[in-house]
């Protein structure tokens, strides 16, 4: 339970909305409040997939509220960023899938949080930006990392390097979101993704998420060993059995996430 993540099943969806109006900024406990519920999540057999949301139509996530720093204390700088990284790292580490639906302004930690999922999709209004070194400040929640790894360098030192804030369409083109609807429609369309999550393996899809993201930190010569003794691993699971008997009878798959 948490007052700032309202969490709702859908099947085998958990919907998180953000719940810090009217920005939903990020504070030490709302961050705590995300790891610990992830961690939870990777335990429940039943979730396959994460979505996240904003609450309202107008923010996503505004990121962090400056009025922690106002002080210059760095022994705070030091809390806020490591509790930063705690939250989003974990999140980036969800054995299922995550997406992020990004409903309006998602800044700063606002947009790092949604860096860190799997999948992004953006309401035609949303706007998007890292505006740290505005106020002197840096990205501190993997977002001069993440950013990278989706749309370039030239791209993320445009975002950073010079504020440039962008729009849906924008985000789009250059890779950063993977889709953008009308604006009211993102969570649906995020959750109708999410519900074809449940038709793969949530075996398969863990051990196959791990190994795309493993390009993050190992050379590719590398990863292909271990590409192919995670396929041999899966024939440990039930689930591989049921996909292929359920491939062969000609009937849907029921999986038991293990």
């Amino acid at each position: 339970m948490s007052d700032y993540l309202l969490v709702e099943k859908q099947g085998n969806t958990a919907v998180v909305t953000f719940n810090n109006p009217p920005a939903h900024t990020w504070t030490a406990q709302s961050l705590a409040d995300l790891r610990d519920l992830v961690i939870e999540l990777n335990e429940d057999k039943d979730v396959y997939a994460l979505v996240l949301t904003g609450g309202g139509d107008k923010f996503f996530s505004a990121g962090a509220d400056l009025n922690v720093f106002a002080d210059g204390d760095k022994t705070v700088a030091r809390e806020m960023s490591e509790i930063f990284g705690q939250a989003f790292e974990t999140l980036s580490q969800f054995r299922g899938v995550s997406i992020a639906a990004i409903n309006g302004y998602a800044m700063g930690g606002g947009l790092e949080v949604a860096l860190a999922c799997d999948i992004r999709i953006a309401e035609e209004h949303a706007q998007m930006a890292l505006p740290e070194a505005t106020v002197g400040l840096l990205p501190c929640a993997g977002g001069t990392q993440n950013l990278h790894i989706l749309v370039g360098e030239g791209w993320t030192k445009r975002m950073i390097l010079c504020g440039e804030r962008i729009k849906a369409q924008k985000a789009e083109q250059i890779g950063l979101v993977e889709e953008v609807v009308a604006s009211g429609e993102g969570l649906q369309a995020a959750i109708a993704l999410a519900a074809k999550v449940a038709k793969q393996s949530p075996v398969a899809v863990s051990a196959c998420k791990k190994l795309v993201q493993m390009h993050r930190a190992t050379p590719i010569a590398d990863a292909l060993p271990v590409e192919r003794q995670a396929f041999v691993d899966l024939f440990d699971s039930q689930d591989q059995t049921e996909g292929v008997q359920a491939f062969l009878e000609k009937r849907a798959p029921v999986w038991s996430n293990k």
